[in-house]
């Protein structure tokens, strides 16, 4: 029997457990959150669809999960101006989540901002092998990437690596898209305010990240061995280490099977480089 465990059935959690339960990606679905209306809503929810999945709410029964999605947490408003501001509430729910953990031999997603940080901590904490511990943003930044370049009229791959934050690095040489510095940091510019328009219209993105994440946990599941962009704790790779960044990595049943090393152009490689150290800031606050 293949099982989820999703810490966090708000917006993006919940979503992401219908869909994989619609999607018949999983056998069961292990449910938990702090706020107990919102879990019983979700259960009843699941169950009312008529979908044959299991639904349980056995918080121990997480560690024994093939994958387990990170989800909790003080999530972006309005008010709140990048994901990094983030860092302090989620931090305590990090921490707990990883109590909840010790044991794991699966899978584990982490989805609660700042993410890149979130999930270098977790892995930290749990002190399972990096391979386990996979950050979901990148797939979500490339397809609004791949959405500005076709305005653009470049329809080339789509990738975007570094942070899933202010400090994105979009891959136009991955696209063949001869684009000038001032084009390039005009898409940034839009990539950066990209999910601020969803959240002020509906007070969350949901389907974007829902649809993404449970992609991803169908290359886990399925072992689809697939180049997907995610952060990854990093030691030397893009030579990056103290961090998880979002890189190009080749996504199974055991996690991460192995992350490429790609050629990046001078602007593209300075970016990069900016992102590691400000993700390195950021993720030193698990290193106390």
């Amino acid at each position: 029997m293949t099982s989820l465990a999703i810490l966090g059935v708000g917006k993006v959690g919940g979503e992401t457990a219908f869909l994989s339960a619609a999607l018949g990606l999983v056998d069961e679905i292990i449910l938990h959150d702090a706020y107990e209306p919102i879990l019983r809503a979700q259960v009843l929810d699941l169950q009312h669809t008529g979908i044959d999945v299991t639904v349980s709410t056995d918080v121990a029964a997480m560690r024994e999960a093939d994958v387990f999605v990170f989800a909790a947490g003080t999530p972006r408003t309005p008010d709140i101006k990048t994901r990094a501001d983030l860092l302090e509430a989620n931090i305590p729910v990090a921490k707990r989540c990883s109590e909840h953990l010790q044991g794991f031999s699966g899978v584990a997603i982490t989805v609660t901002n700042p993410m890149d940080a979130n999930n270098y901590g977790l892995w930290k904490m749990m002190g399972i092998d990096r391979r386990q511990c996979i950050g979901f943003g990148g797939q979500l930044d490339s397809t609004r990437f791949a959405r500005f370049l076709g305005e653009a009229g470049v329809f080339g791959p789509a990738w975007v690596l570094g942070e899933h934050g202010e400090h994105q690095v979009p891959l136009f040489s991955k696209a063949g898209a001869n684009l000038g510095l001032d084009e390039r940091e005009a898409i940034l510019s839009r990539m950066q305010g990209a999910s601020m328009e969803v959240i002020r219209g509906k007070g969350g993105t949901v389907f974007g990240p829902a649809y993404h994440i449970a992609m991803l946990i169908r290359a886990v599941l399925e072992d689809r061995r697939e180049v997907l962009s995610c952060s990854c704790v990093l030691d030397g790779e893009y030579g990056l280490s103290g961090c998880s960044l979002g890189v190009p990595a080749r996504i199974g049943r055991e996690g991460i099977l192995g992350i490429e090393e790609w050629d990046l152009d001078t602007w593209e490689a300075a970016k990069m480089a900016e992102a590691g150290a400000f993700v390195q800031g950021l993720c030193r606050r698990f290193d106390d």
